[in-house]
Order: structure tokens, then C-alpha cells, then sequence
């Protein structure tokens, strides 16, 4: 595990496009194990903050003594803890994008 968090891109663009792609591959993950095995919405979404909670155990384990990731990140429960439930918040009062096969027909190609 720490191999893959040993090297830390610099923020911007390719950044940007990776954490993109993860929080495209949680959702996919997410919708494609309901599709599979329905549960009530709010169990769901408890199982997922579980499974996040449980991401932030294992890579806080895997920064933690002399063997441990090198990257700087030093974890602190508390505010880590802060600006996730912020950035929940702010997902929480993002404007839904439309959808391209809900929205009406506007003209012919």
C-alpha cells in the first residue's frame, strides 16, 4: 500500500484528473454493488462512510512509525476529520449537473 502513496504528484491539472477518476470509480463501485444487492438508501450511504473511514485507518497505519510512507503527510484525526465532513457538505451544495438524455430537445442537427 505505501508503495503506491510514497510518490505524491505536485496539485493542478493531472491532479485534478485523478481524483476525478477515483470519485468516478467509487460511485461506479458504489451504484454497481446496489445493483446487486439493494439496500435502504441510508444504510448504504453509512456502509460508505464506514468504508471511508475505514481507507483513512489504513493509509494513517501506512504513514505511521520509521517503516512508514515518506511523503510528509503527518494524519491528524481531528482536522482530517474536519475537512472531510466539509468537503461532504460542499458535495452536499453542489448544484446536480443535468443529464444529457433528461434534458429536452432544443433544435435538429
Amino acid at each position: 500500500m505505501s508503495d503506491r502513496l510514497d510518490h505524491v504528484p505536485d496539485c493542478g491539472l493531472e491532479d485534478e484528473r485523478r481524483q476525478a477518476a477515483l470519485e468516478q470509480a467509487l460511485i461506479r463501485a458504489f451504484w454497481q454493488s446496489l445493483g446487486g444487492h439493494p439496500l435502504p438508501v441510508m444504510t448504504a450511504l453509512e456502509a460508505a462512510a464506514r468504508a471511508v473511514g475505514l481507507l483513512y485507518g489504513q493509509v494513517s497505519q501506512a504513514h505511521a512509525g520509521p517503516g512508514g510512507c515518506r511523503c510528509g503527510w503527518v494524519p491528524d484525526p481531528d482536522r482530517d476529520l474536519i475537512m472531510l465532513e466539509a468537503n461532504l457538505a460542499a458535495a452536499l451544495l453542489q448544484p446536480v449537473p443535468p443529464r444529457l438524455a433528461r434534458m429536452r430537445v432544443a433544435g435538429q442537427a
